[in-house]
């Protein structure tokens, strides 16, 4: 039986920040449960496409539905080898959960891998298990990783910040560096081929 990953998403989640780390964990033999507060399997949530065209921040249009599959009451975070949490505008609600809360520091609690991207930092200070990490994030929520006792580090979109057992990349440019931090964390070997 393949090692079981917990996906924490909601509507308007960053389209790319659920879709390509589902996919790549998947392709690699992991079993991908994504959920949201409230919803149960077969349940779908909206997508957003953040890009950035001229404005002073990123412009959000609609993307897909993403289909969950897993109901979000049925969750035992003990069946879980790892925790990924998806960035875009779901981090700043779905942190309102007491129970996203509790998956999220059991991960800490047990020093299990733990990969964040983008706004889903924001689930993390939310959590308060930042202290004393240094990690990254998008640049607009660096100031609630200060607060929360954290080192924020700036770095480019495609780089990734590792502290221990918590892998973090400033938005979903850095997927090739985030995605290899947490298959480092999950034991995963990657040989290319030649």
């Amino acid at each position: 039986m393949s090692k079981r990953i917990l996906m924490l998403a909601g509507d308007f989640v960053e389209d790319y920040e659920v879709m390509v780390p589902f996919q790549a964990l998947l392709s690699v033999g992991f079993h991908v449960d994504v959920v949201c507060p409230g919803k149960k399997s077969g349940e779908q949530i909206a997508t957003a496409i953040h890009d950035f065209v001229g404005f002073q921040t990123y412009a959000e249009l609609r993307g897909h539905n993403f289909t969950l599959n897993k109901s979000f009451d049925a969750v035992k975070p003990e069946d879980y080898a790892g925790l990924y949490i998806t960035g875009g505008r779901a981090p700043e609600y779905i942190r309102l959960d007491p129970k996203v809360i509790g998956y999220t520091r059991y991960f800490f609690e047990k020093n299990l891998p733990v990969a964040a991207v983008c706004h889903g930092i924001q689930v993390l200070t939310a959590a308060n298990v930042v202290k004393g990490r240094t990690l990254t994030c998008y640049v607009a929520v660096g100031p609630e990783v200060t607060l929360a006792g954290g080192n924020y580090k700036d770095v480019p979109a495609t780089e990734a910040v590792t502290d221990g057992n918590l892998t973090t990349s400033p938005a979903w440019p850095g997927h090739p560096a985030v995605l290899r931090e947490f298959y480092k964390l999950l034991g995963v070997k990657i040989e290319c081929f030649k």
